[in-house]
């Protein structure tokens, strides 16, 4: 499947990446990653994406695992485009529902009737085992959203980033990787200025990442960092100016 690419694979412990977006409504949509890990017949979802991609996400996943044996499902923060498919998958699988506690009372809006199902995360963050391994919820609120985690698998030593390092629109994407970070970064800038909250919050979840063997970034949108374009841009990231800064800029 061309949207469909093993980030990592030990014979144990598998790592994918689906890149399906809303085909429907391609041309204002925003294209989104969907991440799966699978370890011993037990897996987790990250980052499921909106409604409309769920039957296609469902086969997809399909392939390697039930969907109906997902042991959780992460939503790093609570934008549609991340969690809009949550009733969906709720009805479709068992798996427990992995969030900030900031965001549970706002699930109902998505349809979310069975709230004993979430496991809410407090702003420390947590540690999961699985398997012989560990998922590490790793904070990083105000990027951009107040209530926001990134998700390090210990086993592969991908960091699931969420919305950082997203790239909307590089020709870079058509590949995933990055090849060349001075080449990919002006697809970053402007995100970035954008959406996260300030340079003190980039610092601090920089500072947090840097305590674990990163071999890959993967974000929910664009293109992945590996080998030296993960130093690279954890470099460049912790020199962001965000949202903070541009504020002080436009208003004085």
């Amino acid at each position: 499947m061309k949207n469909e690419t093993i980030l990592y694979d030990d014979g144990a412990h598998k790592c994918i990446m689906f890149a399906l977006e809303d085909e429907e409504h391609q041309d204002y949509s925003l294209s989104v990653n969907q991440y799966l890990i699978i370890q011993k017949g037990g897996a987790i979802l990250i980052d499921p994406g909106c409604g409309a991609i769920f039957d296609e996400l469902y086969d997809a996943i399909s392939r390697y695992i039930d969907p109906s044996k997902l042991k959780y499902i992460f939503f790093s923060h609570q934008d549609p485009d991340v969690a809009g498919s949550i009733s969906q998958w709720s009805i479709a699988s068992s798996a427990q529902l992995v969030m900030s506690q900031l965001w549970v009372r706002f699930m109902g809006h998505y349809g979310l009737m069975d709230m004993g199902r979430i496991i809410a995360l407090e702003d420390h963050g947590a540690r999961i085992k699985f398997g012989k391994d560990f998922l590490q919820f790793i904070p990083a609120h105000f990027l951009h959203s107040p209530g926001n985690f990134s998700l390090y698998d210990s086993r592969s030593k991908i960091l699931f980033s969420g919305d950082i390092g997203a790239a909307i629109a590089s020709p870079q994407n058509l590949n995933k990787d990055v090849d060349d970070f001075n080449e990919h970064r002006p697809y970053l800038e402007g995100f970035h200025a954008r959406y996260m909250a300030g340079n003190r919050f980039c610092r601090a979840w920089v500072h947090c990442v840097r305590k674990y063997d990163v071999s890959i970034i993967a974000p929910q949108h664009g293109s992945l960092f590996k080998g030296e374009n993960v130093t690279k841009f954890l470099e460049w990231f912790e020199t962001v100016e965000g949202g903070w800064e541009q504020c002080e800029a436009l208003y004085g």
